[in-house]
């Protein structure tokens, strides 16, 4: 019975200084809510870059061209014409675990259609493409090898595209003029959004890239290879033996630098996760000196209370109640405090977070364990910090204390 007393007295004397109360547990709400929105975002970019990398298809090694120099200039990966068909070709048919091969030529134009323009991208892919990036078309088929072969007028088109240029009806079949070329459309793609960068992924066309290359960028050479290896599992042998193929091609002998990189979603992957854990860290490390500085708060607070109740105290011990008694009824406002504020704290949070996702569209999501996390850290900073008022309390003379005025 003891024990409830205790948690009654500490209740009660919480209820009666309700401001104080309130005000002591806005350190901690502020500072879990912070953990809960931080975390949210840090999650939430994560899933995004995950989506995107995902998004490149499985499986997926880029090969690209090395870098050329005009003038003491470098213009960096796939500037250099080191890449060809015949490369694109090769890997298809001699490196064994290779199931995809989409050569990639890139460009902008403005095309028109129905009287409207609009500026666009205009992407070179091979028939492999779409398979190999698991993107589905909404209507209408892909263009096939003999298209690709015969350096053909198709496309295929973007939402943005279709909301732009033909918001009356389906475009398939219809025609749209590239540069004044006309290109018939075959169908349209799934829409996908933004990217991370905030690039519009449907404002582009797709056409062959032989197409590209012979009616557009006029060059004989591609700046990177899109391959699909047959499963995860084989991209490491796939990798090297292109790496192989095109130093045997290239002629480039034991010593030499490679003119081309090829580089996995994996390293890709690797790379974006670093970025974000450093962000996610940052942000949680400023969450949690807001948590810290909430508590160091309520210690203050806590010393106040027993200063201020010192008579109270007293009158306590001399009818009975014991030093640990007295330790516990403070130890309880503590984390009854912290916990009122850890609770309030992860329903602004979660708030925040969704209030911050409709607003500004960033992208969040709720963890679980950051709520569980912030829980307990919230009771542990309730009695870490509450600790030492409440031993100062029970340490008290009761003779000392009744005579305190």
């Amino acid at each position: 019975m003891r024990i409830f007393f205790t948690i009654y007295v500490a209740l009660r004397a919480l209820r009666r200084n309700k401001m104080r109360s309130i005000l002591t547990a806005l350190g901690i709400i502020i500072g879990v809510g912070a953990v809960i929105v931080m975390v949210s975002i840090g999650d939430g970019s994560q899933s995004v870059i995950e989506a995107q990398i995902a998004s490149l298809g499985q499986n997926i090694i880029l090969v690209y061209a090395g870098s050329a120099t005009s003038s003491g200039a470098r213009t960096g990966y796939g500037g250099a014409g080191t890449l060809t068909i015949e490369d694109a070709n090769a890997i298809k048919s001699e490196v064994r675990d290779v199931i995809g091969v989409s050569p990639e030529v890139r460009g902008g134009s403005q095309v028109l259609a129905n009287g409207l323009n609009w500026s666009t991208r205009i992407v070179g892919e091979s028939e492999d493409y779409l398979a190999m990036r698991q993107w589905p078309l909404a209507t209408g088929a892909m263009f096939g090898d003999q298209d690709v072969r015969g350096n053909a007028k198709v496309c295929i088109v973007g939402q943005t595209i279709v909301n732009n240029l033909f918001p009356d009806g389906d475009p398939v079949g219809k025609t749209l003029r590239i540069r004044n070329m006309p290109f018939k459309i075959l169908g349209v793609l799934v829409s996908k959004g933004f990217s991370l960068q905030g690039t519009d992924q449907d404002d582009m066309v797709m056409i062959p890239y032989t197409s590209a290359m012979k009616r557009f960028s006029r060059q004989t050479f591609l700046p990177f290879i899109n391959v699909q290896a047959v499963d995860a599992e084989h991209m490491p042998a796939a990798e090297q033996d292109i790496a192989n193929l095109l130093r045997d091609r290239h002629q480039i002998t034991q010593g030499r630098d490679d003119d081309f990189t090829v580089r996995d979603q994996q390293e890709i992957a690797d790379a974006a996760a670093a970025t974000t854990a450093t962000m996610r860290y940052l942000l949680f490390a400023v969450a949690c000196v807001s948590l810290v500085v909430g508590g160091i708060g309520i210690m203050n607070i806590m010393l106040v209370s027993v200063t201020e109740r010192t008579r109270e105290i007293g009158i306590r011990m001399a009818v009975g109640a014991h030093g640990s008694d007295i330790r516990l009824q403070f130890l309880i406002e503590a984390v009854v405090l912290s916990l009122m504020g850890g609770t309030l704290g992860i329903l602004g949070g979660i708030g925040a977070s969704q209030l911050i996702s409709r607003l500004n569209h960033w992208p969040t999501l709720i963890s679980t364990v950051a709520i569980v996390a912030a829980v307990l850290f919230s009771g542990a900073v309730g009695i870490c910090f509450g600790y030492y008022p409440a031993s100062k309390a029970a340490k008290l003379d009761p003779i000392e204390a009744l005579r305190y005025e």
